[in-house]
């Protein structure tokens, strides 16, 4: 199980935010949520602010938030949107801001899906969802660090699972 507490301050953008929400549901109003597809921002919960956008083409500008988040999301982007998408994050947070990324190792999701049970347990109530891909390709951990270092980013914290990989990285311009 992953347990998130509300540990972040600032504004928060949560790259990938509709479906279970779980980003949205923890920090509500310091939430701006974006999605690329409106029926999984639809299903989100209320309480934080949500806008359908690409995440490698972000609409913010330069240093506008404390923190970006990706929540299972980087695995239903093919490497090259992932490159952009980090690199964009990157842009838009402000200097000494953080990057955090929960996702997971992934061999091969072709031509049989991948699927991650993933169960949260926030202050006031738990979430069990399932994130399932089906692309040519794979991605782990060292891609992800990679990707983001060569961005700028650095990485300060780490931390593995069974339901993959937390990883924080700051912005230091």
């Amino acid at each position: 199980m992953i347990t998130l507490n509300k540990e972040l301050n600032g504004k928060i953008l949560d790259i990938g935010g509709g479906g279970e929400g779980v980003i949205g549901r923890l920090y509500t109003d310091q939430v701006v949520a974006i999605d690329i597809r409106q029926d999984e921002l639809d299903e989100a919960p209320t309480g934080f602010e949500k806008i359908i956008m690409d995440a490698t083409d972000l609409k913010f500008k330069d240093n506008s938030f404390d923190h970006v988040t990706s929540f299972y999301t980087l695995m239903f982007m093919d490497t090259e949107d992932q490159k952009s998408a980090i690199l964009e994050a990157t842009r838009v947070l402000k200097n000494h801001g953080e990057l955090h990324v929960w996702d997971c190792d992934i061999l091969s999701a072709y031509p049989e899906p991948f699927c991650m049970d993933v169960s949260v347990q926030l202050p006031n109530e738990y979430v069990s969802t399932t994130y399932g891909v089906c692309k040519m390709g794979s991605q782990d951990e060292k891609g992800i660090v990679e990707m983001c270092s060569n961005s700028g980013l650095i990485l300060v914290a780490k931390e593995c699972s069974k339901y993959g990989f937390y990883l924080r990285f700051r912005k230091d311009c």
